[in-house]
């Protein structure tokens, strides 16, 4: 399996040390020989080189803040040139996430089921956009198109719904996407003013310092719809659902809610009423006696009710270097693992 890497950030690195240390065990376990090819990164340089890349020096430039393009085998074209042009059979999308305009990324997926590639993006942009017209282009192209950190990171979200759950109808998703907002909830609740447990937030490096995409709900939403493309079929945009974040939750509110034996969570909702598949973002009091209700800190959790099972929740971490990285090597195994 001979892959490109296009984005080395967080999410990129976080695979490669992923690829270097199970390296047998993709080999013996699912006969799979991985090679890194190419790597392009608008930051940090480019590198390319058919019979495969440095992957230990590449990391290690990158941990150290110096630049690809230092090491052998420098690219000196852009992303896109090099997806058109590399011979490989699997590229990684995990560049930033612009859910306006979902790009670079759609080029970057685009360009590689053209040439042929399977592709895995942690990328949401995409997904949330112009999920069924890529779906669809890597039909055409019998690719695969794979996208499991796009939701709960390396969470076996949406695997577990394509592959345990195949056999059960869904009727409706539910849960904590955004891992932020529920530790500032949190902390909110053990004492902190929103605007202290934020500023604890941002200082963990949960936040940025700009929160808008999680304290208002984007994110969430773009996750919520995701799920109502891939799971319930619809064609969705996020902007077609509510949305409304935590910034006007209260302490006071906090308190009451307790009092009721409640707690308030943002949960993300996808569901079908009749031939409609609606979703919505908000604020909720959950019942203390539901699983998403003893979800704490940064940890996201989906609950699905399905006709077979009843209620099933998946509680895991919803970010992270090497949890996202995982969602990624998860998705090369199924795109090239022995079956």
């Amino acid at each position: 399996m001979r892959l490109l890497l296009v984005g080395f950030g967080t999410v990129g690195q976080g695979l490669a040390e992923l690829l270097l240390k199970k390296e047998k065990m993709l080999r013996d376990q699912h006969g799979l020989q991985v090679q890194v090819v190419g790597i392009a990164d608008m930051l940090k340089g480019s590198l390319y080189n058919a019979t495969g890349i440095d992957l230990p020096a590449a990391l290690e430039t990158a941990k150290s803040g110096g630049k690809l393009s230092e090491l052998p085998h420098k690219y000196k074209g852009d992303a896109l040139s090099m997806i058109k042009t590399a011979e490989a059979d699997m590229m990684v999308e995990a560049t930033y996430t612009d859910i306006k305009t979902a790009e670079p990324a759609t080029s970057h997926i685009r360009a590689a089921f053209e040439k042929g590639m399977h592709v895995t993006t942690t990328n949401k942009g995409p997904l949330a956009l112009h999920y069924h017209e890529l779906a669809k282009l890597a039909d055409s192209k019998d690719v695969r198109f794979l996208f499991e950190g796009t939701v709960m990171s390396g969470s076996p979200v949406l695997n577990l719904i394509r592959e345990t759950l195949a056999g059960s109808t869904i009727s409706e998703v539910k849960g904590i996407l955004n891992g932020t907002t529920n530790y500032i909830l949190t902390r909110m609740e053990e004492g902190l003013s929103y605007e202290n447990a934020l500023t604890k937030a941002q200082e963990l490096g949960y936040a940025e310092a700009i929160p808008d995409a999680d304290v208002l709900g984007w994110d969430a939403l773009a996750k919520v719809t995701i799920l109502a493309s891939t799971v319930f079929g619809a064609n969705a945009r996020p902007d077609d659902f509510p949305c409304k974040g935590i910034t006007e939750i209260t302490s006071d509110a906090i308190d009451a809610a307790k009092s009721r034996g409640k707690r308030y969570k943002l949960i993300g909702r996808v569901w079908r009423d009749g031939n409609e598949v609606k979703a919505s973002v908000a604020p909720e009091e959950i019942d203390l006696t539901h699983p998403l209700a003893g979800v704490m800190g940064a940890t996201n959790a989906l609950t699905f009710s399905t006709d077979t099972l009843g209620d099933v929740t998946i509680v895991g971490p919803g970010a992270g270097r090497t949890e996202t990285g995982y969602s990624a090597l998860v998705d090369i195994i199924h795109a090239g693992g022995k079956r």
